[in-house]
């Protein structure tokens, strides 16, 4: 698809980074010569290359490249320490890792703790992939085989036991689940055919990363309609810098999430109002993280004419999304039952009520993953069928109001999203406890204000061992990854687990609340 729209329009932007503008044709012909270079190097349909780069063109050239060749695209979390890309690599089975300079030492290391013959091939961003792409051909081996909307494309994601799972979307199966998003009720049309008439969706700047689904979708679909991605190749986020990228790029939509992104955004607008034109913008889409009335609110007072776009779904299913204006009343996202997304009794799988006040499991249906690679007891609970229906349940609970909205109530699991990054507690606690110090520990989300949840640690210390805060934190640097670090630690007496040693989540987050509120 993206190859017929490379013909149609050569001389367009794809995508746009810095100073950096690759035309259609170049983007083409780049992911071409990559995809050459991987046969090359032994790759074959099916295998898997995976991607530890943070915003730059490299990302898509290679997601493009995996498909040209039959390969599946794999996404790793740039933020991970070698332990965890390895985790990655392994389980995914990769043939090949596509990584930024700056990850090279990480990468190294989680190579070399794999077995020899499950060694992943690697290349790095810079000159290493350009004298790559230099020297191979844009035409190869790989271009005997036809294009297979079965082709897989693997979305790592987080599991309940705080390990990623690889979530297997078909090519066209993700294709549809993205265009029905916005369009429930329509088929997808002839992408080529609407690029040669002449259409073409708005341009893009996904201000989160694409190694999550929140970017990576908005950026597949921005390109699927024949347009232009807008890229910003820095880790974190320089509100100033986006909305100059904005401006400069004639940005139509800029995909954000949730208030870790939208408060820094909105205060940059508030220190100066009129220091950006920002006509161009037309929609500003989130996902994965609660997005308050109140930051809502802030950004419609500098950009009346813009629509706040909230969408709903998980990497296992896009499930629906509703709109905000200037015009309308701000209230937190609402989104509403429909032939797809249904909320389910979790005993009975009928379908709740409106206004009941039941609780249930938001299900989706229609397009959706074959499931979780390697892992079919992961599968099973999470794509069930229901009354015939096949539906992917993350596990969200809500429940249904009269008119049909649907409240949601979040994860039944100890789940802390934390700027759109999910943290499992467990995976946190195991680590922490090869500290001899830490006797147990409790990893708990506190509602914060930016992020949505903080994650705090409390820890009882081992009985005789010295151990404090600023020691502990610096002894997980290299051993945990950023964002699930705790950002604050307090020393407890005793976290008073049950008989069966299970630990009191409400109450342990109610105590480390209150620890943080008295300093």
């Amino acid at each position: 698809m993206w190859h017929g729209i490379a013909d149609v329009v050569p001389d367009r932007d794809a995508i746009v980074c810095g100073d950096r503008r690759i035309s259609w044709a170049e983007f083409d012909d780049r992911a071409a010569r990559l995809a050459s270079h991987l046969w090359d190097e032994g790759l074959r349909p099916g295998d898997k290359v995976a991607i530890d780069c943070t915003n730059r063109p490299e990302y898509l050239e290679t997601f493009l490249a995996a498909l040209k060749m039959g390969g599946t695209p794999v996404n790793v979390n740039y933020r991970y320490v070698a332990d965890e890309v390895r985790y990655v690599l392994d389980n995914a089975d990769a043939k090949a890792v596509i990584h930024d300079p700056a990850f090279t030492a990480t990468v190294r290391d989680a190579i070399t703790g794999l077995p020899e013959d499950r060694r992943p091939t690697s290349l790095e961003t810079g000159e290493h992939y350009e004298a790559a792409l230099t020297r191979a051909s844009p035409a190869g081996a790989w271009q005997e085989r036809a294009p297979d909307g079965d082709d897989l494309i693997f979305l790592y994601t987080g599991g309940t036991t705080g390990m990623p799972k690889g979530v297997m979307w078909r090519s066209d199966d993700l294709y549809a689940a993205l265009w029905r998003l916005a369009r429930p009720d329509m088929e997808p049309p002839d992408p080529i055919a609407s690029a040669r008439a002449g259409k073409r969706t708005g341009i893009c700047l996904p201000a989160c990363p694409l190694m999550h689904g929140t970017g990576l979708n908005i950026a597949l679909s921005t390109l699927s309609g024949a347009s232009t991605v807008v890229l910003v190749d820095r880790a974190g986020l320089d509100a100033e810098l986006l909305w100059s990228e904005v401006e400069r790029n004639d940005v139509a939509v800029l995909t954000i999430v949730g208030d870790a992104f939208a408060r820094p955004l909105l205060a940059a607008l508030d220190a100066g109002p009129r220091r950006w034109d920002l006509s161009c913008l037309r929609a500003i889409t989130s996902s994965g993280v609660t997005w308050s009335p109140e930051a809502k609110t802030g950004l419609l007072r500098h950009l009346p004419n813009v629509r706040l776009i909230d969408a709903l779904g998980a990497s296992e299913g896009l499930m629906s999304r509703t709109e905000s204006t200037a015009k309308s009343e701000i209230v937190p996202a609402r989104f509403s039952v429909s032939d797809r997304v249904k909320v389910l009794d979790e005993h009975t799988g009928a379908e709740v009520e409106p206004g009941s006040g039941a609780v249930g499991f938001v299900g989706v249906s229609g397009n959706l993953p074959l499931g979780y690679y390697k892992d079919e007891i992961k599968t099973d609970a999470t794509f069930r069928l229901v009354n015939g229906v096949r539906y992917s349940i993350p596990g969200d609970y809500g429940t249904v109001e009269p008119d049909g909205s649907i409240t949601l109530l979040g994860r039944g699991s100890a789940c802390i999203n934390t700027g759109g990054e999910k943290v499992y507690p467990e995976e946190v606690e195991l680590i922490l406890r090869e500290h001899p110090g830490i006797f147990d520990c409790v990893i708990v989300g506190v509602p914060d204000e930016r992020f949505g949840e903080m994650v705090v640690a409390l820890v009882q210390p081992t009985p005789g061992t010295d151990v404090d805060a600023d020691a502990l934190d610096a002894w997980s640097r290299d051993r945990i990854a950023g964002y699930k670090r705790p950002k604050r630690w307090f020393l407890v007496d005793s976290l008073e687990r049950s008989a069966a040693g299970k630990a009191d989540h409400p109450r342990l987050r109610e105590l480390a609340s209150t620890l943080l509120a008295e300093g």
